[in-house]
């Protein structure tokens, strides 16, 4: 089936934050994310648009697949060497159940799509569940955030709140114990900090400013770095306490 000039118009307006918004949807680009997507979540795909060349190889439902040009498909995708595959998808509302794992990463204000992917990826292969973020972070149903995620959020509890005290409150109310900055500069060792992960909030920030928000009593958790060293990026420092809590339920 071709595509319907209604379906290039939606492709074309789900590149801004205005047409996600106004259709409840988004777009997943490339071979890898848009097979994570339809493996995991094909309820929430819409329509696959193949590129003419790229038809051959691919093996999703015919029903879903929209042939396009090869010259427009450039003209619409949002990289520089396409792998001649997007998907249009729904958008999950955020998360309203109760809060699943035994802690919440946090975002404050963090708005590199790369960082966020590598953050999501890392969570759900630690096996949690629970991604919010603040007012300022990156849009998680963008181009590149979607890209870099390999699409894991379809399968992550994103909650969006307007500041980190609101983001701290609602976690407190919903039976969270403790909340913890991740300071590059000062704090307790995240690998002795005892509580870290016993139904805790731990709150990332973006680069190059760290957690711009604040909550009354929060703890402080420092990465040790005895090579003397500033900081490490967002992504690395998330990924590195995502996965002590792995090794801790190991030991």
């Amino acid at each position: 089936m071709e595509l319907s000039r209604r379906e290039l118009s939606l492709i074309r307006a789900l590149a801004t934050r205005a047409g996600r918004k106004k259709s409840g949807c988004c777009r997943c680009e490339g071979l890898r994310a848009v097979r994570e997507l339809w493996a995991y979540y094909p309820e929430k795909v819409r329509f696959i648009a193949v590129a003419e060349k790229a038809a051959a190889m691919l093996d999703f439902s015919p029903q879903m697949i929209r042939i396009v040009p090869d010259k427009l498909f450039d003209d619409i995708s949002g990289t520089v060497s396409t792998q001649g595959v997007i998907a249009v998808a729904e958008i999950p509302a955020d998360a309203d159940g109760p809060v699943e794992g035994d802690f919440v990463l946090a975002l404050d204000q963090l708005g590199d799509p790369g960082n966020f992917g590598t953050i999501a990826r890392s969570l759900r292969a630690a096996g949690q569940k629970e991604l919010w973020y603040t007012k300022g972070s990156i849009d998680p149903w963008g181009d590149k955030a979607i890209r870099s995620g390999m699409g894991v959020q379809f399968g992550l509890n994103l909650r969006r709140f307007e500041t980190l005290e609101e983001l701290a409150d609602f976690g407190i109310r919903q039976g969270m114990k403790n909340v913890f900055i991740a300071d590059p500069h000062q704090g307790e060792s995240c690998f002795e900090c005892a509580s870290l992960y016993d139904r805790s909030i731990i709150v990332i920030g973006g680069e190059p400013n760290g957690v711009m928000g604040a909550y009354p009593g929060a703890g402080r958790v420092v990465i040790p770095m005895p090579g003397n060293y500033e900081s490490i990026n967002a992504a690395q420092a998330a990924t590195v306490l995502i996965f002590e809590s792995v090794r801790r339920k190991m030991s």
